[in-house]
């Protein structure tokens, strides 16, 4: 599990890493010989645990207290646990509870729940939009003169609405006719080179004698073939940090929670942190690179990439002495889970 060291130094590192994730209190080597069994006096086992603290793998909070692992212990742990990921979940009930979600908006939000309530953590789910994305078709829906609703569904499955607010009336027949015009003409184009065109059309001057353009005009104005551009994020459990000793002063558990509802600052931890190739779980343990307090937190996660061009990336994030071996399974099973299901 861990390089260069002895069978017996290893067992010992373990049995400290795992009552410490079961207590969240410094280990001694009392408790060690006890409770695991190990057939070594206390005293030596106080020597091996002083040699490992010279090579970085545990600390003393305090010199009359036992020992906790750090940063280098648990991310050594997790690694070594990532390579071995024995199944722990319902897969036959999760494939079910997900093809009853068959949109990537249901699909990616039901994953954050299911995340959650089998690890008990923070769970992220970012569904990102390829630059291919395509249109499938369009559809515009009339709630009174002024107010519009705008639904665009795109080719991977994604089906995005926003509300238009109009200066000026339009009709049910308008909106029917634009309809028909934009998915007649840009069924099945990416919608970077419909945008590219319609500014190219609009920007015509017959396009302000147009009846039916410069309605479009409008619609186009209040972000239509815009929606669907942006990536969807879902995060669920941030409630369970409240629960669990985080070493976190009141203001910096503010900052924590500042951070976790900015989408923007999720989607760049993921992108700094899910970096290796699509279905490769990547283990990260201590993230102040991210955010001065996610020193003490650690992330698990993979992306995916599925047949219509969604890449889906899910993590879980939860203190530094999280149950590595049960997240690191779940976030594998559901992760390959998905990308299995059909679209």
């Amino acid at each position: 599990m861990f390089e260069g060291m002895t069978e017996r130094d290893r067992k010992i590192l373990q049995a400290i890493i795992t009552d410490y994730i079961q207590t969240a209190q410094p280990v001694g080597s009392r408790a060690v010989s006890k409770k695991y069994k190990m057939d070594l006096s206390p005293a030596t086992i106080r020597n091996i645990m002083a040699d490992l603290a010279d090579a970085g793998f545990l600390d003393q909070p305090h010199t009359s207290a036992g020992r906790v692992p750090t940063v280098k212990a648990f991310r050594h742990y997790a690694l070594a646990v990532s390579q071995h990921r024995p199944g722990n979940a319902d897969l036959s009930r999760l494939r079910e509870e997900l093809i009853e979600h068959p949109g990537v908006e249901e699909r990616a939000e039901r994953t954050t729940h299911i995340l959650t309530e089998l690890t008990r953590n923070v769970s992220i789910v970012a569904a990102i939009p390829a630059a291919s994305q395509t249109l499938e078709r369009v559809e515009l829906v009339w709630l009174s003169e002024r107010r519009v609703l705008m639904v665009i569904v795109t080719g991977d499955g994604m089906v995005r609405n926003q509300l238009a607010q109009l200066k000026d009336a339009v009709t049910p027949a308008e909106l029917e006719s634009i309809r028909n015009y934009l998915n007649l003409e840009f069924s099945g184009w990416t919608m970077t080179a419909i945008r590219d065109e319609l500014d190219r059309r609009l920007a015509e001057e017959r396009a302000a004698y147009d009846h039916l353009l410069r309605r479009l005009s409008w619609l186009y104005q209040q972000g239509l073939l815009n929606i669907g551009s942006e990536p969807l994020v879902y995060l669920e459990g941030a409630s369970n940090l409240l629960g669990i000793d985080v070493h976190l002063t009141a203001e910096r558990l503010r900052e924590l929670f500042r951070t976790l509802e900015e989408k923007r600052r999720l989607i760049e931890m993921l992108d700094q942190f899910l970096a290796g190739e699509s279905g490769e779980l990547q283990v990260r343990v201590g993230l102040s690179e991210a955010h001065p307090a996610l020193s003490h937190f650690s992330l698990i996660g993979l992306r995916i990439e599925s047949p219509g061009g969604v890449e889906t990336r899910l993590a879980v994030l939860g203190p530094m002495r999280m149950n590595y071996p049960r997240v690191v399974s779940t976030v594998f099973q559901v992760g390959h889970l998905l990308r299995s299901l059909p679209q």
